[in-house]
């Protein structure tokens, strides 16, 4: 077990140093790691999420695609890639696999996401014509847009929740009756 954890730290050590300034490479925690195949604006990049157990790297990683970046993913795609990453796996066992895996993964990006077809979730396309119509035919209210610093005013004066405090808006009767005078009466 000594063998195993001095092992996962050279590792650890390796990976940061090989992917350090890397956007690709995120270090979650020690044992957890995340790697993005491809650019942020390619339709076929997807995120390996991957922790090591106790016992690594004579058991192989957790491999995870439900990283919200992979929504648009297909189930059946998703399964593929963790079942070709699962065979990886299976014939590195015993031995510092991180690195292999990512750039196994990246060289064979093309293959693992032919079968990708983008999932469409909740989202509506409307067509240019629609765009300032809502479905009952009313127009849509816009929103009004606040500058930084009237942001910045409204941040400050709410409380942890966003909610203003109690009695912002009260009048101090006294100094409103000596700005507006009171009636005399005859």
């Amino acid at each position: 077990m000594c063998v195993s954890v001095i092992g996962s730290q050279m590792e650890l050590e390796a990976l940061r140093s090989i992917y350090e300034g890397d956007d690709s490479f995120k270090e979650v925690t020690p044992v957890s790691f995340q790697f993005r195949i491809g650019d942020l604006d390619d339709s076929h990049a997807f995120i390996i999420d991957i922790t090591w157990p106790e016992s690594y790297p004579e058991t192989g990683p957790h491999i995870s695609l439900d990283t919200f970046f992979n929504n648009r993913i297909s189930v059946e795609t998703k399964q593929l890639i963790a079942s070709k990453l699962e065979e990886q796996v299976e014939a590195n066992l015993g031995a510092a696999m991180m690195y292999t895996l990512f750039e196994w993964a990246k060289e064979n990006q093309q293959t693992l996401m032919e079968q990708h077809r983008p999932v469409v979730t909740a989202v509506t396309v409307c067509s240019s014509t629609d765009h300032t119509t809502n479905i009952s035919g009313t127009k849509k209210e816009k929103k009004e847009q606040l500058t930084k610093a009237q942001k910045r005013r409204l941040i400050n004066r709410t409380d942890h929740k966003g909610e203003l405090p109690r009695g912002w808006n009260w009048v101090d009767v006294i100094k409103q009756l000596s700005k507006t005078g009171g009636k005399e009466e005859d």
